[in-house]
């Protein structure tokens, strides 16, 4: 019976503890680390997918396209306008339109200076901009209010920029000079874990172009469609509008419409990368660990040289001898894979606790999937098998005349 190989095997690997455990340890360090890899880069993935689906389907973010230094849209050959921002305003299907500017500035607290990214919103026109900045960006009041319209040299930080960034703390109505102009705090914001929204700071945009003399350039144009639009059609339209807008060909854009889904396609593919990259480099652990076990059985077999003549003599064929040390090597591969998986889950679950402690949120979470890790066992279990392949061959054409004489 297939229970016997596998009691059989059990009893090997007990009898030289040491050496076992010695062999198991490149399986379970490349397990764990698998594991805890594919946890996490899984847990956070579910994190971003439910940002998205708190900010909604029905929002386009336009930036301007190049590389440079700084936030998206920014230190680019071609900015974008408030001639755009008018432009996506006509596409049919389109509600509210705004343009942010974001920029990296001196800021300065009680005679410390640092620099800071800073954004703006919008001062003027509807509330509903400021609204769709509002919820855009999950901003949500520790203390005092939301900047609105009609506020100029006013602010709104983050839980972070006001507890951590400058030696002293800022408070409710404390002054911050930006460039050479002070500021009012009349806002600091709960703390989201989201370490760029908890380093937040906004002023409005009339103070924002004043003091770094900007006159009609945005860094990014979000914008939000109708009710019962189609999402990708819009985003057609405002490309089509922005192509005719800045004088460009198609397939020469100077400028991105990005969607939800696609912003989180590409998050999800550099992740998935990310991911295969760190999976592989840990694997060097498990083969590791399987030229460990076939040194292991080699040895297995020269000690057990006369047993398995033994078991040869009493009738047990070439292949009971074969499948035996397969399973053999096969349980040394499983074990190490057992104890990798939970090193692995406990270890996943502390990098997560201890991110809590920093961002204050399950931004960065182990998520456990049940296939993951039979999958994990599975190939812990096969790696130590095919490892014993060539040491259970040779138990197998051992003659038992010679063997015995051993």
């Amino acid at each position: 019976m297939i229970t016997d190989y596998f009691r059989l095997a059990y009893r090997g690997v007990m009898q030289r503890k040491l050496r076992s455990w010695l062999t198991m340890i490149g399986i379970f360090i490349g397990i764990a680390a698998v594991v805890a890899l594919i946890s996490l880069s899984q847990g956070m993935q579910y994190a971003i997918e439910q940002q998205f689906v708190s900010l909604g389907s029905d929002k386009l973010i336009v930036q301007a396209a190049g590389f440079g230094f700084g936030p998206p849209g920014t230190a680019v050959s071609n900015p974008l306008t408030v001639t755009d921002k008018e432009a996506i305003e006509k596409v049919k299907g389109v509600e509210v339109v705004i343009g942010r500017l974001a920029r990296n500035v001196r800021v300065e607290f009680k005679k410390e200076v640092k620099f800071a990214y800073i954004a703006s919103i919008p001062d003027k026109g509807s509330s509903e901009e400021i609204d769709l900045i509002v919820e855009a960006n999950n901003y949500k009041i520790e203390q005092g209010r939301l900047l609105k319209s009609g506020d100029k040299y006013k602010v709104m930080i983050g839980y972070d920029f006001s507890e951590d960034f400058f030696d002293k703390k800022i408070e409710l109505r404390d002054k911050v000079k930006v460039q050479d102009q002070f500021f009012e705090v009349v806002g600091i914001l709960k703390k989201s874990g989201n370490p760029q929204q908890d380093s937040t700071f906004v002023i409005p945009e009339t103070a924002m172009r004043e003091i770094l003399n900007l006159e009609k350039e945005y860094d990014v144009i979000p914008l939000k469609i109708k009710s019962g639009e189609n999402i990708e059609q819009v985003a057609e339209d405002v490309k089509k509008k922005l192509r005719d807008s800045r004088n460009v060909k198609e397939g020469k854009e100077d400028f991105s419409v990005e969607t939800p889904g696609s912003i989180l396609a590409t998050l999800t593919t550099i992740l998935l990368i990310v991911q295969g990259v760190l999976i592989g480099i840990a694997s060097i652990s498990l083969l590791v660990g399987g030229i460990g076990i076939m040194n292991t059985m080699y040895t297995a077999v020269l000690e057990r040289t006369k047993e398995i003549g033994i078991m040869k003599a009493l009738g047990a064929r070439r292949e009971n001898i074969l499948l035996l040390f397969l399973i053999e090597s096969g349980v040394l591969g499983l074990i190490g894979g057992i104890i990798g998986a939970a090193l692995g889950m406990s270890i996943s679950k502390l990098v997560e606790l201890v991110a809590f402690q920093i961002y204050g949120s399950f931004l960065i979470q182990a998520n456990f999937n049940p296939l993951v890790i039979i999958g994990a066992l599975l190939f812990a279990f096969l790696v130590g098998a095919l490892s014993g392949v060539f040491p259970a061959r040779q138990a197998a054409l051992l003659k038992p005349v010679d063997a015995l004489r051993k």
